[in-house]
């Protein structure tokens, strides 16, 4: 076979070669593509990645603004403050932190909406006068309005006297509408409040706190006494 091949012209040999790199360029260049594919999916996907996080830190910044604005930074409640809120209802909502705490319970009950409408309606009070038919009218598109985005729970009686009360759009038109969602809340959200999770872990947060400054104070003695008794 190999005595074969030498009598073979060169030029035939020549082109035997080049024929075999040719094959082996061919049968390696899938692997090389699709390690190049692979290249680009991951510069793709990085690239991607980076646009959001660009993309969201301005988000992220407002949230950290309006936070700092409203105050809404999350704040444990002190033990007196949660025991006011058992006392009544009227404790929760004249409280900052309480109609916080008390929001994030409406949201895991998906009723939100009442307070959103009771805080929009102390907010409209203090509208100026050029502002209070374009804010009335945002509010009732929002909340009283039947089928609206977050409407509450209103009889027809109320719903429709407020629609009325559009017509002279005055500080006191969602006064009764208003009324109406703060007795359901009090009546109905306030007393599942008082029973929830949320308030029995903050309540016995305090409770294990006061519980372990008792020891940490019992033990302090204990040690001043041995201290006292060993410099006698």
């Amino acid at each position: 076979m190999c005595k074969g091949l030498a009598t073979l012209p060169a030029t035939c040999l020549k082109s035997a070669k080049d024929i075999k790199h040719k094959i082996s360029f061919l049968l390696q260049k899938p692997e090389h593509q699709a390690a190049d594919q692979k290249q680009m999916k991951e510069k793709t996907a990085a690239a991607a990645a980076a646009a959001k996080r660009t993309r969201l830190l301005p988000e992220r910044d407002s949230v950290r603004h309006n936070n700092k604005q409203t105050g809404s930074s999350k704040r444990v409640p002190t033990a007196a403050e949660v025991e006011k809120w058992k006392e009544s209802f009227s404790h929760v909502m004249n409280s900052e932190t309480g109609r916080t705490v008390f929001t994030s319970f409406l949201k895991s009950e998906f009723s939100e909406e009442n307070i959103d409408f009771w805080l929009a309606c102390e907010d409209y009070k203090k509208s100026t006068t050029s502002k209070l038919a374009t804010r009335a009218k945002q509010i009732y598109q929002q909340y009283v309005e039947a089928d609206s985005p977050n409407e509450v729970n209103l009889d027809a009686a109320t719903r429709e006297e407020t629609r009325q009360n559009m017509e002279n759009a005055c500080p006191s038109c969602f006064n009764e509408a208003q009324k109406m969602i703060y007795i359901l809340m009090e009546k109905d959200s306030y007393r599942r409040f008082l029973n929830s999770k949320l308030i029995q872990d903050l309540s016995q947060t305090h409770s294990d706190i006061a519980q372990m400054k008792k020891k940490k104070s019992n033990c302090d003695c204990t040690e001043n006494r041995q201290a006292l008794a060993g410099g006698a």
